[in-house]
């Protein structure tokens, strides 16, 4: 559990092994910032209406996972890039990481924060109605964002999300990785826990178990590159959302919702996407076969088709 928790805050620096430079030309590209009360939000946009004319297909936000981690982990292979050929896709990092590490001291890392912060962001973009995607960690946040501001979400994504509740959460990696678990351990020992080295390698030891192709796992590894963190963003936005409970709201979303899981994620186990589409109205359960806990990395075509079907869908 320690290494769970340790890669759950940490931050991948936006410095990180980037792919942009193989995928932007010919793509509309903006990065910037919307400033709130508590200070500034990065973010990147890519495609139709990122400094051009709007495409006319249904914007996407992406709210990405950890807490603790930047949008960068989402970045290592085009599938954003792809999705943006048609339409904006909007990526961001979270208040006090990366890009938005520029707020206040003290400022809050509650639930009722994050949303704030999305609802910042697409209120700056103009964009009246928004597809909300939300990425594991990110998942709760986009159900926060579609309960608090259901007017503004046409569609909702949770892939590979957390549950709304944490007590609900079914995390296996312990299990189906004793030798991992226990390498991690004896390395916390020698390194001490809050170092910068034991975080680093928490981080790595994590990664090397949320895959199903180990050749996926080690193409990812190696585009990882320098890793940044900051766990004292991720211990204080867990404590912030440790006793939240969404799982009444849910149950009154009105809009369509895609529930994706890998088959193999072993970090949110498919049992909580299972029964998040059964606990929110008009959800569509997709399972992919060849997938750990980032099907958007590791079946990036069977991904992109899914979304963009449920996308443009009437």
């Amino acid at each position: 559990m320690r290494s769970f928790v340790l890669a759950l805050i940490a931050a991948l620096a936006l410095s990180a092994a980037d792919p942009r430079p193989g995928w932007a030309a010919g793509l509309a590209h903006h990065a910037g910032t919307v400033t709130t009360d508590d200070g500034a939000i990065g973010y990147e946009t890519f495609g139709p209406g990122a400094g051009g004319a709007a495409s006319g297909r249904l914007p996407v936000i992406v709210a990405n996972g950890g807490p603790g981690l930047t949008h960068a982990y989402m970045m290592l292979n085009d599938l954003w890039p792809r999705v943006a050929r048609d339409r904006l896709v909007v990526v961001y990092d979270p208040r006090g990481l990366g890009a938005s590490r520029h707020i206040k001291p003290g400022a809050p890392q509650t639930l009722a924060a994050q949303v704030a912060d999305l609802e910042a962001l697409r209120a700056a973009l103009k964009l009246d109605r928004i597809a909300v995607v939300g990425d594991s960690f990110g998942g709760l946040v986009a159900m926060a964002y579609a309960c608090d501001h259901p007017d503004r979400v046409a569609r909702l994504v949770l892939s590979d999300s957390v549950p709304p509740r944490s007590k609900d959460m079914v995390h296996l990696l312990p299990d189906a990785f004793p030798d991992v678990e226990a390498q991690d351990a004896a390395d916390m020992t020698r390194l001490g826990p809050t170092t910068e080295a034991a975080a680093r390698v928490s981080l790595r030891d994590h990664f090397r178990m949320i895959f199903y192709a180990p050749a996926k796992r080690d193409a990812y590894l190696a585009r990882m590159g320098d890793l940044g963190f900051d766990p004292a963003v991720g211990a204080a936005v867990t404590k912030a959302t440790a006793d939240v409970d969404l799982t009444e709201r849910v149950k009154a979303l009105t809009m369509p919702t895609l529930v994706l899981t890998g088959r193999y994620d072993l970090n949110v186990a498919p049992i909580v996407a299972w029964r998040m589409a059964h606990e929110i109205p008009h959800a569509r359960y997709v399972v992919f076969e060849q997938s750990g806990h980032l099907p958007a990395y590791e079946e990036p075509g069977a991904y992109r088709a899914v979304l963009e079907r449920f996308l443009d869908a009437p």
